[in-house]
């Protein structure tokens, strides 16, 4: 099974105008590691004395998924993820020429030079190591080869292959990850951005080239226009890739709403897998279908996450879905009424953008039987 590493407590909380508390940041880690995340990348010790507390307090939570932090090729930053008791890390360095000109004035020799002495201290230390591989859809094959040969000499076990700006296509991103997974150098981790709309195909087209973990963020939170999403992911690998995955449907609706809340970012009601609207059914051609079998236009049932399909009355339904609502009120339908009755819901729903609650069509139904 591939490896899901959330990093909503890092990459995501790094979405502008985004900051978690720590009571937040414990309830966001213990519901990812209830709805089966491998491994939680939790935050940057670097960054202060007070980051450094919440990470102690996460580990102190003892869940199942493997906490890590992320980390510049620093040994200041090592040090400081060291400190807190972190068993895991994920040293970033740049891939990309335009990226090693700004972080370290254009010399790939000093990159290399930092990449040894941090990876072996890590390793000396005794934890797990992800080369985080920034900006590596925009750096050369050969470049990120000689990376992760020298990784790899050092004691690293996994490469991070990012997509920092979100520029790589499926088809791009299967050819490069197959390249480099034929190398057999190190396990691969996707960490897709999502600036066109592509961060979980070419999260799962990494998966298909080979790669062992990809990086996910509830609801897609992260920088810019976020990351692959841990809840979409999470469903794509069970029903998609058929993963034997447990799912909670509790626990993931908690989740997404708890980030919902601590992010202050409204959730939309057609998100995939978790949206309000997403097991409604409004047309008529679907609701006919779905009243005679949820599997008609429902790639995974709604009781599966733990809620109803629905069927609005508004302006595309047809007559099954009007006798189906009154059949609930104990109204038998004439279909000679039904006819007279969808025009009138029709104009009513355009012109107030509002769809007919069961009252209002018991009331319009029963104004029909009257004329």
């Amino acid at each position: 099974m591939a490896l899901i590493n959330d990093t909503t407590l890092r990459d995501g909380e790094q979405a502008p105008y985004v900051a978690f508390n720590t009571a937040e940041k414990l309830r966001i880690a213990t519901l990812l590691d209830a709805c089966g995340a491998d491994e939680l990348e939790v935050g940057i010790a670097c960054m202060g004395a007070k980051e450094r507390e919440d990470i102690k307090e996460l580990l102190g939570l003892g869940l199942n998924a493997r906490m890590m932090t992320w980390n510049r090729m620093k040994l200041e930053d090592l040090e400081a993820s060291l400190s807190c008791g972190i068993r895991a890390v994920d040293l970033s360095l740049p891939m990309s020429d335009l990226l090693i000109e700004v972080k370290f004035g254009g010399s790939k020799t000093a990159l290399l030079r930092e990449l040894e002495t941090v990876v072996t201290t890590a390793k000396r230390e005794g934890l797990f190591v992800c080369i985080g591989g920034e900006d590596s859809s925009r750096g050369s094959v050969e470049f990120i080869r000689e990376v992760m040969e020298l990784s790899r000499e050092c004691g690293a076990q996994r490469f991070r292959y990012c997509d920092t700006i979100g520029i790589m296509t499926p088809t791009q991103t299967y050819t490069a990850i197959k390249s480099l997974n034929e190398l057999n150098l190190l396990p691969i981790e996707m960490h897709t951005h999502n600036d066109f709309g592509l961060a979980n195909a070419n999260a799962l087209s990494g998966i298909d080239a080979g790669a062992v973990s990809l990086n996910t963020t509830v609801m897609g939170l992260g920088e810019r226009a976020g990351n692959a999403s841990f809840e979409q992911i999470l469903m794509a690998l069970k029903h998609l890739y058929g993963e034997n995955r447990p799912l909670d449907p509790h626990a993931i609706r908690a989740l997404v709403h708890t980030v919902s809340h601590a992010a202050n970012l409204a959730l939309s009601p057609n998100a995939p897998v978790v949206g309000d609207h997403i097991f409604a059914h409004e047309s008529g051609i679907h609701a006919h279908g779905m009243l005679k079998d949820s599997h008609t236009y429902e790639p995974y049932t709604a009781q599966e996450m733990g809620v109803e399909s629905s069927f609005p009355i508004g302006k595309h339904s047809g007559s099954a879905t009007i006798s189906y609502h009154l059949s609930r009120m104990g109204i038998t339908a004439e279909r000679g009424i039904l006819r007279e009755l969808l025009p009138k819901i029709r104009e009513i729903v355009t012109s107030r953008k509002r769809v007919l609650d069961h009252f209002e069509l018991r009331s319009l139904y029963q104004e029909s039987l009257c004329l």
